[in-house]
């Protein structure tokens, strides 16, 4: 299964960003708890050098408690400030003001020794599509300023957002990278809806799921679908699922796209369980 998606709204994007960075103090990066790496962009490392930069690790709630906390170590050991959060519901919101104070420490400090006193903190928003940017800003600013969706690419021009006397962040879109080096990586983002369902082959998408939870959730499928029994072959499990939820074509045969579907929605919303897609000791080395 290779995924590639890179339309040109998000070249244009990136250029505009490239002419933004010079007005911000610190980048704040979103990325899914649920892959860290995997929904990081490559390019915002280049485009964020020398500038302060804090990772919030968004959706924490859908990934694995013990993985967000092996994650979190990861990046700071990196030099990288982190907070686990849940833009929709709040959690770790508040943790955010205090870290950005500490990753912009020497920029306040400075403002001070030249007589520059409450001069805000400028920063850039920044996330592959359909990571909870527009989310964030709205639960972080205490009201709905920025358009929000649960397809990638709602958010298209630029916005800045005065949050208080202290910080002002600058909206971005949400941009991938022009390819995918590690096959795997494409799928990962597909799996959490970061690429157009439109464009994919569900089924594929499903089984890719499955093998990962067969492999590092033994019994979490079987828990969640009546009559399922984890075999080696993805494909059987999926028409195990639409058995046991009765996704069934025109006809009376099983549908498995529908089953995928509907297994991807599942894993997507946390229903199936807290589930993380990647972990740190195998990524060493890149993508």
């Amino acid at each position: 299964m290779n995924v590639q998606w890179y339309p040109g709204h998000m070249i244009k994007a990136k250029r505009t960003m490239q002419e933004d960075i010079k007005l911000i103090d610190l980048v704040i990066e979103l990325v899914d708890a649920r892959i860290p790496l995997s929904s990081r962009n490559p390019d915002i490392d280049e485009l964020g050098k020398n500038k302060a930069r804090l990772i919030l690790l968004n959706k924490s709630d859908l990934a694995s408690e013990k993985f967000n906390a092996v994650w979190e170590a990861y990046f700071q050991e990196k030099g990288y400030y982190v907070v686990k959060i849940n833009a929709k519901s709040g959690a770790g919101i508040k943790a955010i003001h205090a870290e950005v104070q500490k990753a912009c420490k020497d920029k306040i400090e400075r403002d001070r020794r030249r007589g520059i006193l409450n001069r805000p903190v400028r920063a850039m928003v920044v996330g592959i599509p359909n990571v909870g940017k527009s989310t964030f800003i709205n639960t972080f600013a205490g009201k709905a300023c920025t358009k929000t969706g649960n397809k990638p690419g709602v958010t298209k021009g630029k916005q800045w957002i005065r949050l208080n006397k202290n910080i002002e962040l600058l909206d971005t879109p949400g941009i991938l990278w022009p390819k995918f080096e590690d096959p795997e990586v494409g799928v990962r983002l597909a799996l959490i809806g970061s690429v157009r369902d439109e464009i994919l082959n569900r089924t594929e998408m499903a089984c890719a799921l499955i093998s990962i939870l067969t492999e590092h959730y033994m019994g979490m499928l079987k828990e969640r679908y009546e009559g399922v029994e984890e075999t080696e072959k993805a494909e059987e499990i999926l028409l195990q699922i639409a058995k046991s939820r009765a996704c069934l074509a025109k006809g009376g045969e099983y549908d498995l796209d529908k089953a995928a579907a509907l297994l991807l929605d599942e894993f997507r919303n946390g229903k199936i369980g807290r589930i993380t897609l990647e972990f740190p000791e195998k990524m060493e080395g890149g993508r």
